[in-house]
């Protein structure tokens, strides 16, 4: 069996014991330990001077194999191009996209260094899956450097319009250099045929039923390809030790009132303050209920050192205290706000308290809460989940309450009638969505991606590595 080669931006091994954020680090994980191989990234660490010196370690049961960055590329390459460029454009924000060629030239050499430094450990059996957007370009590059391989690419976040991806200056040398792989794969459907559009419109691409694209003498097999969970492992941690104890610490904190919860990044596309505006609509159209529910909402920050992120914390920490003083009495406060991670096993305890999961971001390439969510319930008294249709997880979950994340009216009315469904309704919906979560799951998610790309012939033609 070939080994499995991952190529991401961060490596993170996870385990039960691991932190909050990171769905993708999760869903490596259990791949690697499926398949083998090695996982190859950035440490997270900064250095004086590049070298190209690779860290291996092996822990949980994956051989990771990091390198550390200067603090130039990762001013460029990560916060800039990354986070400042590609994140919010990607995610319909072209008013928060910033245009700098610094960036561009960061983000172009970083993974030029990613390319030269990992080149060497691929071994000619090997598969290579290169993950998100941090990486547009690097398979381009190992085919520069000679590399015959089966290449992969996925893109975890949503791809954009046509109209959108052309306010971005490199958008034609970004999509030609995804031709280098021989399969692309996205969540849904609808971030497939955005990327079709401008293949087709932009660089007459063709694309044949098969969902074969074509661009010269160059075919890629493009896939629809939602990623999951490990749902058996996470139902488990709904009932361990340090789930049900940290599930009794919040329900008793809540004094018999209906907890709802959101877990998510501290980051704009997540819908946080629409979310907290839909919540107090519900407290204002509902006075009789209103001190009879509560609103957890759990945000670690992230990328503090990009402008956007410090404005959004600013606005709702803002937000909180404007309808905390407005709603709140001696004995109830009506939102708790966050601002840290916490272990995947306490989260699930957290989960599995909650009468409401409040999964409202304003676009999302998939989203992996909603999913734990649903995974940690108990099944003889299953809570509700409220999940945005600008979610690619809606594609899989419609059993779920689906709103308009920026309707106040709709995240309130759905907050009701939640509070309100009868139990045979809940269990229903719930026994639907968890065996969807359970027959899609992160296996099911790597062995059609990986199906794949061992399908497609080996040794691609010369064009893959012409210069754009």
């Amino acid at each position: 069996m070939s080994r499995l080669i991952v190529i991401s931006n961060r490596v993170t091994a996870a385990s039960a014991k691991g932190g909050a954020q990171g769905g993708l680090a999760v869903a490596l994980t259990a791949a690697l330990r499926e398949s083998g191989g090695i996982w190859f990234g950035w440490s997270g660490e900064q250095t004086d001077q590049f070298t190209g010196h690779i860290n291996f370690t092996r822990s949980h049961g994956v051989t990771t194999a990091t390198i550390d960055l200067e603090e130039q590329d990762i001013e460029e390459y990560y916060n800039g191009y990354a986070n400042r460029t590609l994140w919010p454009l990607f995610h319909y924000r072209i008013d928060l996209a910033e245009y700098e060629r610094d960036f561009a030239h960061g983000y172009q050499r970083t993974n030029e260094w990613f390319a030269e430094t990992v080149y060497p450990l691929i071994e000619p059996d090997d598969m290579v899956w290169v993950q998100d957007y941090h990486m547009f370009p690097l398979g381009q590059e190992l085919r520069r450097r000679g590399l015959k391989n089966r290449i992969g690419f996925f893109l975890h976040i949503p791809w954009p319009p046509r109209r959108l991806l052309t306010t971005l200056p490199e958008a034609r040398t970004l999509v030609e250099s995804l031709l280098a792989y021989d399969v692309v794969g996205f969540h849904t459907r609808e971030w497939l045929l955005s990327f079709c559009d401008y293949a087709r419109e932009d660089l007459g691409g063709v694309i044949d039923e098969n969902d074969v694209l074509t661009v010269g003498t160059r075919k890629v097999r493009l896939l629809a390809c939602p990623i999951g969970i490990d749902a058996e492992e996470f139902a488990a941690l709904a009932a361990s030790p340090v789930a049900q104890a940290t599930h009794d610490r919040v329900h008793r904190s809540a004094v018999g009132r209906a907890l709802i919860v959101g877990v998510d990044r501290l980051d704009y596309s997540k819908g946080l303050e629409e979310r907290f505006l839909g919540y107090e609509r519900f407290l204002l159209e509902n006075p009789a209920e209103r001190k009879e529910v509560v609103l957890l909402q759990i945000a670690p920050p992230s990328r503090a050192d990009v402008e956007s992120y410090q404005r959004i914390r600013n606005t709702l920490e803002g937000l909180a205290g404007r309808i905390n003083g407005a709603h709140a009495g001696l004995d109830w406060v009506p939102i708790r706000y966050v601002n840290q991670g916490y272990p995947r096993d306490a989260l699930a305890g957290v989960y599995r308290a909650s009468r409401i999961g409040l999964v409202t971001p304003l676009r999302d390439g998939m989203n992996l809460v909603a999913k734990e969510y649903v995974a940690a319930q108990d099944p003889a008294d299953p809570g509700v989940l409220i999940l945005s249709r600008f979610a690619g997880a809606a594609d899989q979950m419609p059993e779920a309450l689906l709103v308009n994340p920026h309707s106040a009216e709709e995240i309130a009315d759905a907050i009701g009638r939640a509070l309100a469904m009868p139990l045979d309704e809940r269990q229903r919906r719930w026994q639907a969505l968890m065996e969807g979560v359970t027959r899609e799951d992160v296996i099911w998610w790597r062995k059609r991606f990986t199906d794949a790309l061992a399908a497609v012939a080996a040794d691609p033609p010369a064009t893959a590595s012409a210069e754009p």
